[in-house]
């Protein structure tokens, strides 16, 4: 069976999802249309419908779908560590993981951040990206908060110190098409790591 034969036996939802993801990274959010990514899918129009209520809600499905591709890459690096300070530094090589995809236009930072960039003030999606990139802090808070049982705040604090410096390089890394930064902001955590 070719892969396009196996491709078009997936459900159609799996292969909106896939498309829509494809084409929003590489084009944006705003400039994919509908019929874009049913062409893509190879599904007529109202099979997106049938799987979703509207773009907005293809959208947010997206970001989801997206945030836990990354979460898989951040598990897999997590059954590596080697205690809570590996585990803090799985989220960096768990960006640096998904910066190496191989991706139509090159790498372009995170998707989720891309999208939300496009979306306007008060959009559902932005929420989502919020609420996904909140997430990532706390994941680095619970592991600093075990590598600091009896200083609580100060791994709070630090946690956001280095979700800020890995946010940071990933748009500086999509700004210049490589995970490069990705790579100087892990080195940088460990420094800070080794510091507490």
């Amino acid at each position: 069976m070719s892969s396009a034969e196996s491709g078009r036996r997936r459900p159609a939802r799996e292969r909106l999802l896939a498309a829509a993801a494809r084409r929003f990274y590489a084009d944006g959010v705003a400039a994919t249309g509908i019929d874009t990514i049913t062409a893509e899918a190879g599904v007529a129009k109202m099979s997106l419908y049938n799987n979703f209520s509207s773009k907005a809600d293809l959208v947010r499905a997206c970001l989801d779908a997206r945030h836990e591709e990354w979460l898989n890459l951040y598990r897999a690096r997590l059954e590596q560590a080697q205690g809570p300070r590996d585990g803090a530094l799985a989220v960096f090589d768990a960006y640096a993981d998904h910066a190496a995809f191989a991706y139509e236009h090159g790498f372009r930072g995170c998707g989720l951040l891309n999208a939300a960039a496009e979306l306007p003030a008060g959009d559902e999606g932005r929420a989502v990206v919020r609420a996904r990139k909140e997430q990532v802090e706390r994941l680095i808070a619970g592991h600093l908060e075990q590598l600091l049982p009896e200083r609580s705040e100060e791994a709070r604090a630090t946690a956001e110190h280095l979700a800020f410096l890995l946010e940071g390089a990933m748009a500086r890394a999509g700004l210049e098409g490589d995970g490069g930064r990705l790579q100087h902001a892990r080195s940088m955590a460990t420094t800070v790591l080794d510091r507490l």
